[in-house]
């Protein structure tokens, strides 16, 4: 969240709502942003490069756990698959999350939506609502997992004026 707005899109709090938790890469900007994505649902949410001054308890710099059944974990800095092999992906994952080992990686940093399956894993970067691309204040996309029974589907969106519009499905 630039300082040029002061709210998430509205499509955002749409697309969100029913939701059962929210996983936040990083660059949050403001603290701010992490109270109003709570008012929707429980959120997680890591430090980015961009939160250097941002306070906030709910600010780890590494966070991992189990959705249903499925270990995940979150990151700001992360390889993307598009330019690392599975070995080097593991070894990160080795450093990052330790025994935790999860099935599911979100990272962030470059704002740039994507979807990978290495070996087994899932590798998602949602993008930024925000700030796409890192380029300037626009609608960006946003990223939705469901996790049931061991599987899980990934969608990211485009946000656009009318609501999302799907991009990708892993």
């Amino acid at each position: 969240m630039p300082g040029t707005i002061a709210n998430l899109w509205p499509q955002v709090y749409e697309g969100f709502s029913g939701v059962d938790c929210i996983l936040h890469a990083g660059d949050l900007h403001v603290a701010d942003v992490i109270d109003e994505l709570e008012t929707i649902a429980p959120t997680f949410v890591c430090v980015g490069n961009g939160d250097l001054d941002v306070q906030h308890h709910r600010l780890q710099h590494i966070w991992s756990g189990q959705l249903a059944g499925t270990a995940v974990g979150l990151i700001h800095k992360f390889p993307t698959p598009r330019r690392a092999d599975a070995q080097r992906l593991q070894k990160k994952i080795d450093q990052y999350f330790g025994d935790d080992d999860p099935q599911v990686v979100i990272y962030g940093h470059t704002h740039l939506a994507e979807l990978h399956q290495v070996e087994g894993k899932t590798y998602i970067n949602p993008g930024s609502p925000t700030l796409p691309n890192n380029q300037s204040t626009r609608h960006g996309t946003v990223g939705f997992m469901e996790v049931s029974a061991g599987s899980v589907r990934v969608e990211l969106h485009q946000i656009t004026e009318h609501g999302l519009s799907l991009l990708a499905v892993c």
